[in-house]
Parts: C-alpha cells; sequence; structure tokens
C-alpha cells in the first residue's frame, strides 16, 4: 500500500447539519471494508478447516483494493480503475465499470442495491449492484483512499481534500462535511449513531452521523493511516508512532499504548478481534513484518508471529482463525490464540489488500491482478 501524500494537508474543523439515522444492521456476507460497520474484520459464517484454491481471476492491474461479499458476487477496485463484480461461485465476470481514474486502497461498500467506491481521482461512484450502470458520482477536492461505510441512508468517506463527507446514499448530495487538519485517510467505524475516525492530524474524533458535530476529540500522539476498530466502550487503533492505542470511550482518554519491546515500527494494518474464553485479543499486522495478538484489557503481547515482509493487509478472523495478507507475498491463516500457523498459499506477489470472508469463502487480492477465491 502507497501512502502517497498521506497526512500532507492542513485544514480547519467544521461542520454542518444534517437528518437523523440510525446505523447500518450487520449482515451475514462481507458487505464491506472489515466486514461490519463496527470495523471488526469478524466473518458470521466460516470457511472450511481445510482451504483448497476455488478460482482465480486476472484483472488488468494491481488489487491494493479489499473486497466486499454479498448476494453471491465479490466486489473490489483494481488499479486501472475498474470496479469489478465477479460471482463468487465461479470466479466469472459479472460486470465492470471503469471509474476512469486508479482505485487505490478504497473498498467498496454494498447497500440497498448500489456498490460504492472511492477513486484517486477524488470522485465517490455509486454503482448499480445488478449491472455495473452508473447510479450517480461526487467530486471531492482530493485523492479517495478511504473506504465507503453506510449508515442507514448516509453514506460516509472521506479524502484528502481534509473533509469527512456524508453523502445522501440514494442521490450522492451532501448532508454534511467536516473538515480536519489533514488528509482523511481512515475509514470511519459506526457504532450507536456516531462515527470512529483516527486522523493525519493525530487526533481520533467521535462524531454525530445526524449531524457531522465532533462529540469529543483525543490526541493520539502520532498519525494514523489505518482505521478504528470499535467494540462496546473501547476502540483500538495503530499509528505511525510506532504503537497501538487503545480508547477508553467512557472516560475520553487512552487506556493504553502497546509497542513491541524489540522493535519499533509503524502499523498501517487494521485491527481485528479476537473473542476468547474470557478474554479478548487485538490482532493486528505491522510494519515490522509481523502480526501481533494483543490482549484487549492490559495492551500486554499475547503472541506474535513473524512474516517475512511487512504486513499493511489488515486480519480477518473466523471460527478461532486470523486470515492475513503479507508483502512476501503469502496469505496465511494463523491460530488466533496462539498465533501459530495453520495454512499458507504462496501468491508470488505483495498482498496488502485484506481478505474478505463470506458464505464459506475467503477472497483476497495481490498486486500483480489476481482475485484469489479459498474455501
Amino acid at each position: 500500500m502507497q501512502l502517497r501524500g498521506l497526512c500532507l494537508v492542513v485544514g480547519l474543523v467544521t461542520s454542518a447539519s444534517s437528518s437523523p439515522l440510525t446505523a447500518q444492521t450487520p449482515t451475514a456476507g462481507w458487505p464491506q471494508f472489515r466486514g461490519d460497520a463496527r470495523l471488526t474484520g469478524v466473518a458470521t459464517q466460516a470457511p472450511p478447516d481445510r482451504l483448497t484454491l476455488r478460482w482465480t481471476f486476472e484483472a488488468t492491474e494491481g488489487i491494493e483494493s479489499s473486497a466486499a461479499i454479498a448476494d453471491g458476487a465479490v466486489y473490489v477496485g483494481a488499479s486501472n480503475g475498474d470496479l469489478l463484480s465477479v460471482d463468487l461461485e465461479t470466479g466469472k465476470l459479472r460486470w465492470k465499470y471503469p471509474t476512469g481514474s486508479e482505485i487505490g486502497e478504497s473498498s467498496p461498500a454494498i447497500g440497498g442495491g448500489l456498490v460504492y467506491v472511492g477513486d484517486l481521482a477524488g470522485v465517490v461512484h455509486a454503482v448499480n449492484a445488478r449491472n455495473g450502470s452508473r447510479a450517480w458520482t461526487f467530486k471531492t477536492g482530493g485523492e479517495v483512499k478511504s473506504s465507503p461505510v453506510l449508515a442507514g441512508d448516509v453514506l460516509l468517506i472521506g479524502s484528502y481534500d481534509t473533509h469527512l463527507y456524508a453523502l445522501d446514499g440514494r442521490t450522492g448530495a451532501v448532508r454534511w462535511k467536516l473538515q480536519t487538519d489533514g488528509p482523511v485517510h481512515a475509514t470511519a467505524a459506526i457504532q450507536n449513531g456516531l462515527a470512529y475516525l483516527g486522523g493525519c492530524d493525530e487526533r481520533f474524533r467521535v462524531v454525530r452521523i445526524a449531524d457531522g458535530k465532533v462529540v469529543f476529540q483525543i490526541p493520539l500522539g502520532g498519525y494514523t493511516g489505518a482505521s478504528t476498530l470499535v467494540t462496546g466502550d473501547r476502540a483500538y487503533v495503530g499509528t505511525f508512532n510506532q504503537d497501538v492505542v487503545a480508547l477508553d470511550l467512557k472516560a475520553r482518554r487512552i487506556a493504553w499504548r502497546y509497542r513491541d519491546p524489540e522493535r519499533e515500527f509503524p502499523y498501517y494494518s487494521s485491527a481485528a478481534l479476537v473473542e476468547r474464553t474470557g478474554a479478548r485479543v487485538i490482532v493486528v499486522g505491522g510494519r515490522d513484518k509481523a502480526v501481533h495478538g494483543i490482549d484487549a484489557s492490559t495492551g500486554k503481547s499475547v503472541w506474535k508471529f513473524v512474516t517475512r515482509a511487512r504486513v499493511d493487509s489488515s486480519p480477518a478472523v473466523a471460527n478461532g482463525r486470523v486470515y492475513v495478507g503479507s508483502s512476501d507475498g503469502k496469505l496465511y491463516v494463523l491460530d488466533a490464540s496462539t498465533g501459530e500457523k495453520r495454512w499458507e498459499f504462496n501468491a508470488g506477489d505483495a498482498i496488502t489488500a485484506s481478505p474478505a470472508i463470506a458464505g464459506g469463502r475467503v477472497v483476497v487480492g495481490a498486486q500483480d491482478g489476481r482475485l484469489y477465491c479459498f474455501g
């Protein structure tokens, strides 16, 4: 994943008004980046314990975008600007929508019969899921690497023009926009009518989705390229200050910071949540070439698995196993309790996109333009 221009722009904080809404309810698929609105990375349907390669689809260029899965189709953006719809069962192309620009890390979100994605020309696209025809577009003032998320009929997406936008999901009209002091690179997490977002301006914000007002903010001490995992009264996000931060949302303060005592590197991967008996573990990839399991209550290391290159891919979790890519070209399956390797697949090129899990399948793209499906 390339951080072209990450955190280089400075702005001010403003907001406007909007109408009330409710948060999106979870589904059995993987309809957006990280699988659900709280960005937990947890799948509701587990793939088989023994994975086999079901199919490979070749896009014309590399894939940094993470796949979404809904209604038997896989949706993913390719670096040449094509938004692709691929049949989950067969790997055959259903349709292709050319955005006219490159698609970077922005990953599709699906809802209400539409597929949403952003491109590096700063355009947000809404496409009909059935046939790939354009529904509407909205132009921001900078690159869009943030992934869209739906909260009711409102679409939230960030831009390098320093704004977080709330758009009407049906028409693309602006409900409100919030200006920050830097590019909005990360994807917003949604819980109980609030959006949670770490920023390039080294602040973590909680924003009311109904009107775009900042409820509170917490200084992070470092800028973030990762997106925030929210669960109950805690939020978790890695920073470029070489740490993973746990935020106490009730006390509105930092609960703990995790730093690897052996090697200090930035965290660009977004964290996933592992529920174990009597404990929760946060799993996140690091640019130290490792995948880290961290106790969610204490911030202490539980386990560490070392790959051969940096891990920008964000882990997915299903039935006690962790699925994550590495820039060493491999997709790994790890035991969520111990970090022990259970399986690997060598794609031959960097996997910086994040796995999507639904319908008993694991889908992930690689930098060589291949989209892989395992099950």
